[in-house]
């Protein structure tokens, strides 16, 4: 287990099978069939109570709604946490430059401003 930031573990600037997975969840989550998923994943849920189904089904549909729950949580917390850290990194290379331009001086900030660019999909 790491307690780094995930856009930090990865010095060569490569992503990991996780962060890669959690990447495509990321972007399963926010399609039409990850919608319609969830409203079958509820459908089932209410059914089950409406039918008064034995108590290992309703147990097991809100089983179900809890571990895709947490398994959502974890996976687009990671997400959330690369692309956070690749704005803030734009921004200070962007600050750079700027300053940089203002004094007139020019030094490494404009390259960090280059290698900025795309910088989420390569955490």
């Amino acid at each position: 287990m790491s307690l780094e930031h995930p856009a930090e573990k990865n010095p060569k600037g490569k992503i990991g099978r996780f962060e890669r997975f959690a990447e495509l969840a990321s972007n399963f989550t926010g399609s039409a069939g990850f919608s319609l998923l969830c409203v079958l994943l509820v459908a089932a849920f209410v059914v089950v109570h409406l039918l008064h189904l034995p108590m290992e089904w309703q147990h097991l549909a809100g089983d179900a709604m809890g571990a895709v729950s947490l398994l959502l949580l974890a996976l687009l917390k990671n997400s959330e946490r690369r692309a956070e850290h690749a704005i803030q990194r734009k921004l200070d290379a962007i600050a750079a430059a700027l300053l940089e331009q203002q004094e007139g001086k020019w030094g490494t900030a404009q390259n960090e401003l280059k290698a900025a660019i795309r910088l989420e999909d390569r955490q």
